[in-house]
């Protein structure tokens, strides 16, 4: 038992990052807590059905699926969210700072069209900074794997960015 305890606590200082892809992907902070905490708690249900080195993207897609389910009951549209994000530099000019707003809009625009897993690997490479060892363990995906799905996402992403220009 108390290799299994080890176990869920590692996972349990992963669940930081969750927390913060739920948030980005448009969770409110307290929903996207509420959500981790009820994917830990199934975690300990499960634990002994769960391979350990698939644990923590079990965690991952029980984490998002609740986070659909809850956008489903309340007719939530799923959208990304750039709300929390500071981009402002103090040199900015006020011009600067209504083009930026305008360019994040564009962005998020743009990633709510791609399909679903793009949209994860571009938020967990380039907004959570995670590394590709990192996205293919969250994903249960080989590394090599997600470094293609990577690409494709930001062709992907590069061409309809493009056409909303």
């Amino acid at each position: 038992m108390h290799a299994q305890e080890e176990f869920v606590r590692a996972l349990h200082k992963k669940s930081d990052i969750i927390f913060k892809y739920l948030v980005k992907i448009g969770a409110a902070p307290k929903d996207a807590e509420d959500i981790v905490q009820e994917s830990l708690y199934k975690l300990m249900l499960y634990i002994d059905s769960i391979e350990p080195a698939k644990a923590y993207s079990w965690l991952f897609r029980v984490a998002i699926n609740q986070y659909y389910d809850v956008c489903r009951r309340q007719k939530k549209e799923i959208q990304t969210s750039f709300e929390h994000l500071e981009f402002v530099d103090e040199s900015f000019l006020p011009e600067d700072f209504v083009a930026q707003g305008e360019m994040r809009k564009e962005i998020q625009v743009t990633l709510d069209q791609l399909p679903p897993l793009q949209k994860q690997l571009l938020l967990l490479k380039y907004e959570m900074e995670l590394s590709y060892a990192d996205m293919a363990e969250l994903l249960n995906l080989n590394p090599g794997t997600v470094k293609t799905y990577l690409f494709r996402a930001r062709q992907t992403f590069k061409e309809r960015y493009k056409k909303e220009q």
